[in-house]
């Protein structure tokens, strides 16, 4: 080890414990409980400097077996396992499952802060050598048990998002979208994709992608470069956005702004649904994550202000105009539970369970009390999100919170009606049955 190598060590084991230190200060003066529905009490913002929270599990699997615990009523398998980092699945229409494995590439190390974050993820499992391809899982007499699994496509960049219109299969790559010809039944594609839209690589890297009823237009989801527009509002453009292409012209336009990180998303009632991760650096609680149905042309906040006209006063110089025009959300999914994963699910397709939006929660790293790490259902009634969440899959997260066992993404139905997860730190896709 260089000299200058422990020096790095020594200063980020010091940042972490100082960092630790104001999170047991944090714990003991005002521990947040998670704001969930359409009216969070948000807590005050608590500014926390140059020193973020970092709390983060070490990641460790599922051991000897284990595996989530489930709603009364039903029963999780695990329908693919020793995946590498599956992040995102889709449903194919003669039921092919496609499962995107994918993972986050360490910061580019510029300083002490980036060095103890990097260090901090990696041993969190968030981090993880990317394997850029998509996996095909063929379970044809439905027993839960894929009797083919194959390397569908490869040597891509980052892929998440994955949508099938016609005969062309689209891929959200972090820094493109490519279309890849493909013809039912075939378990790997090798013809060479073609790029329909390009994109800013890195910060939030998660590209999801899904098409209208009418399969005419694509809806991209793109993240934002940083926190708060840290490195230049310049940085941030074609960013923290909802992006619509038009499939028969290729044009593109940005079909709603304002939006940190979108990631999920879904139709209901006619409607576009997302969930979005929220800002860092204000507390526990605030801002929450939320899940919000999307308005063309429609504004939401980011970086200037959230939750409506709640105003960022850390970023400047600041657009009154913007805060004027921004819409809040319609129901918030607690402070950084880092709600990527969502899905429409009918009444009476799992036992128990009413019809509404299916959420993973891949979890917190930055609050004093961790949150997220689950799986839950957040109730729909007359087309608006309607009473508190419930929990379908839990025990992804010790209850020490030292150790989590995996981490829940990407969510959807199966052609058989259950329920998939893509866990990523425990490198498998669950299953989710009636009992």
């Amino acid at each position: 080890m260089s000299w200058l190598t422990a020096l790095l060590v020594l200063v980020a084991v010091i940042v972490v414990a100082i960092g630790g230190g104001i999170l047991w200060w944090n714990t003991r003066v005002k521990t947040r409980t998670p704001q969930f529905g359409t009216t969070p009490a948000i807590p005050e913002p608590q500014p926390q400097g140059a020193i973020p929270m970092l709390k983060m599990p070490t990641a460790r699997g599922w051991q000897h077996g284990a595996k989530p615990k489930v709603a009364t009523g039903l029963k999780v398998a695990a329908f693919a396992e020793n995946l590498k980092h599956p992040r995102w699945i889709y449903v194919l229409p003669n039921g092919d499952v496609l499962v995107a494995e994918s993972a986050t590439i360490p910061r580019k190390v510029r300083g002490f802060m980036d060095y103890a974050t990097n260090r901090t993820m990696k041993r969190a499992g968030a981090t993880y050598p990317s394997a850029n391809q998509i996996t095909l899982l063929r379970d044809a007499d439905g027993d839960g048990i894929p009797e083919v699994r194959e390397i569908f496509l490869s040597g891509l960049h980052q892929p998440f998002g994955m949508v099938l219109v016609g005969s062309t299969l689209y891929v959200g790559n972090s820094d493109s979208v490519v279309a890849f010809p493909y013809e039912e039944g075939q378990t790997s594609i090798t013809a060479k994709g073609r790029t329909i839209f390009t994109m800013k690589d890195g910060g939030h890297w998660t590209r999801n992608l899904i098409a209208s009823a009418d399969g005419s237009k694509l809806y991209v989801a793109i993240g934002s470069l940083s926190n708060i527009a840290d490195e230049g509002f310049e940085a941030e453009e074609g960013r923290a956005c909802i992006v619509e292409i038009d499939l028969e012209t290729e044009q593109n336009r940005e079909f709603a702004g304002g939006l940190r990180n979108p990631v999920g998303m879904a139709w209901h009632d006619e409607k576009l649904w997302t969930v979005v991760n929220e800002r860092d650096g204000l507390g526990d609680e605030t801002p929450p994550d939320y899940l919000t149905s999307v308005r063309d042309g429609g504004f939401y906040g980011w970086p200037y202000a959230y939750w409506g006209d709640i105003v960022d006063d850390r970023v400047q110089p600041q657009r009154a105009d913007l805060v004027e025009k921004t819409i809040a959300p319609d129901y918030a999914l607690g402070g950084h539970t880092a709600s990527l994963g969502l899905c429409w699910l009918d009444a009476g397709r799992l036992p128990g369970l009413p019809a509404g939006m299916v959420i993973g929660q891949h979890g917190s790293w930055n609050r004093s009390k961790l949150s997220g790490y689950k799986v839950i259902l957040v109730p729909f009634q007359e087309g608006r999100p309607a009473g508190d969440p419930i929990d379908v899959l839990t025990g992804f997260l010790s209850a020490d919170e030292k150790y989590s066992n995996g981490r829940p993404v990407g969510v959807t139905i199966s052609g058989d009606g259950a329920l998939l997860v893509a866990d990523d730190v425990g490198h498998v896709v669950w299953r989710v049955t009636p009992a």
